[in-house]
């Protein structure tokens, strides 16, 4: 099987401190890193909950694909990501099968991932995000 679990809940924020802060009192316990990824415009701070992670993402810049998601829909589920054991093989079988793909190869992705996407046109609205540990 090419997927293994979720992996990650992605939710894009306005405000990463004021969210850490909501989402440490909802969730009961605090976030355990943050992490700047240049290449994406983005913040993200992630939270662990039994074995899933919930990762919040704020924009760094206004062209990030995160402020252009926040400005069109506002703050939300921006994505969920599905953990791989080999992601490559993973783009190609979702390929094959039809899923329209964002990357076609894999990118370095917060979290020391390896990561993906297939476009929501495909996946009933739901941005989809592949992962894999480097």
């Amino acid at each position: 099987m090419s997927i293994n679990k979720i992996e990650h809940i992605g939710i894009a924020v306005s405000n990463l401190d004021a969210s850490e802060k909501l989402f440490s009192q909802l969730l009961g316990c605090e976030p355990y890193k943050r992490e700047e990824v240049a290449s994406e415009g983005v913040i993200t701070s992630f939270f662990l909950l039994g074995d899933i992670k919930i990762e919040l993402l704020a924009a760094t810049n206004e062209n990030s694909p995160i402020a252009k998601f926040i400005e069109k829909k506002g703050e939300g589920i921006h994505h969920i990501a599905f953990d791989t054991a080999n992601i490559t093989n993973t783009l190609s079988e979702k390929s094959q099968q039809g899923f329209q793909l964002i990357n076609a190869t894999p990118k370095d992705g917060a979290d020391n991932k390896q990561i993906a996407f297939l476009h929501p046109k495909s996946t009933n609205s739901v941005l989809v995000e592949l992962c894999q540990d480097k």
